[in-house]
Order: structure tokens, then C-alpha cells, then sequence
């Protein structure tokens, strides 16, 4: 009898949790998660204008790929860094780190030479010296890195934004 009592009552108290995790629906309104606010892109008013949105609205033309990258970062971001960030970066904010995308993506699209720019603006070391990457859908990358890098295609290139700064990444040819 005390089992029975005892699982009666914690199945009312699962069930009270289900509830209340699910929150309190208004009349005409739901609360919680639902099919129509998935993940994705932030709002308009919080959307960088350097981050390529176009090509990362389109599905993923590779399984596996291989990329280089600028990063490009500012000062709010010091915390990811955990005290590494690039002095280039610490003399920066977001707006003008936007800016310094635009100058780099002005002179890509003049045909400037991505990996003398590399090895020049980068503020990720490994990238600045290495060679290509290779990005598979479950690489141990941040997930924006990954994302733009699966839908570039050969010779293109595109800017996501992380926790890390702007990735300017180019899918190599």
C-alpha cells in the first residue's frame, strides 16, 4: 500500500511539473515551445549587415568541405577568450569590427589575395599561419563555422558571426 501511495504521489508531482514547465496558456496565446518559433536568425534589429544571411538560408551543398578563415573580433567578446583575445581585437567594439569585415570583403571582392589577408588580419592564430580546414557536419567547430562552411560553394566565400568574433571563410576551390 505505501508503494502505491508513494508512486500515486510522485506521479502527481511529474504531472504537476509537466504543467508548470509547459507554462500557462492564455486564451488565443500559447506559452512554451512551439512548431512556428524555431531557432533560427535573430531578429532584424539584432542582425549583423556583414553576415552573409543569403547563404545561410540555403540548404548544404557538401558533406565535407575544406575552408580558410579570418576571424575578426572586438572587445565585448574578451570573456570567450578566456584572456586571449588578439590586442587588435581589444581596441575594437561590434561596429567596428563590422567595418573592418566590409574593408576585408571590399578587397576580396576586388580580387585580393585571401590568404596574404589571412595571414595578415586574422586574429586566430592557427588560421592566420595553417592551411585549409576540413568541416564535416559534426566537426568540433562552433555551429555557425559549420553551417556557412557546408554552403559555400568552391571559391566562395561568406561571414558568419560566433561567440568568437566574424568568420570571414572561403570554401576552397
Amino acid at each position: 500500500m505505501r508503494l502505491s501511495l508513494l508512486s500515486l504521489a510522485l506521479t502527481g508531482s511529474l504531472a504537476t511539473a509537466a504543467v508548470t514547465g509547459c507554462g500557462t496558456a492564455k486564451p488565443g496565446g500559447m506559452n512554451g515551445p512551439t512548431i512556428n518559433n524555431r531557432v533560427g536568425p535573430p531578429p532584424q534589429e539584432r542582425r549583423s549587415p556583414v553576415v552573409s544571411w543569403d547563404i545561410l538560408d540555403r540548404e548544404p551543398v557538401a558533406n565535407t568541405t575544406h575552408v580558410r578563415h579570418i576571424l575578426i573580433g572586438w572587445a565585448d567578446l574578451a570573456e570567450a577568450y578566456q584572456g586571449g583575445l588578439d590586442p587588435r581585437a581589444e581596441k575594437r567594439n561590434q561596429r567596428d569590427a563590422e567595418n573592418a569585415v566590409k574593408g576585408l570583403l571590399g578587397q576580396l571582392k576586388a580580387g585580393g589575395d585571401f590568404v596574404a589577408l589571412m595571414g595578415e588580419h586574422s586574429e586566430d592564430r592557427g588560421s592566420a599561419t595553417g592551411g585549409p580546414m576540413t568541416v564535416t557536419p559534426d566537426a568540433q567547430l562552433v555551429i555557425e563555422f559549420r553551417q556557412l562552411s557546408l554552403r559555400l560553394e568552391p571559391g566562395e566565400f561568406g561571414v558568419c558571426q560566433s561567440d568568437y568574433g566574424f568568420h570571414i571563410i572561403r570554401r576552397e576551390p
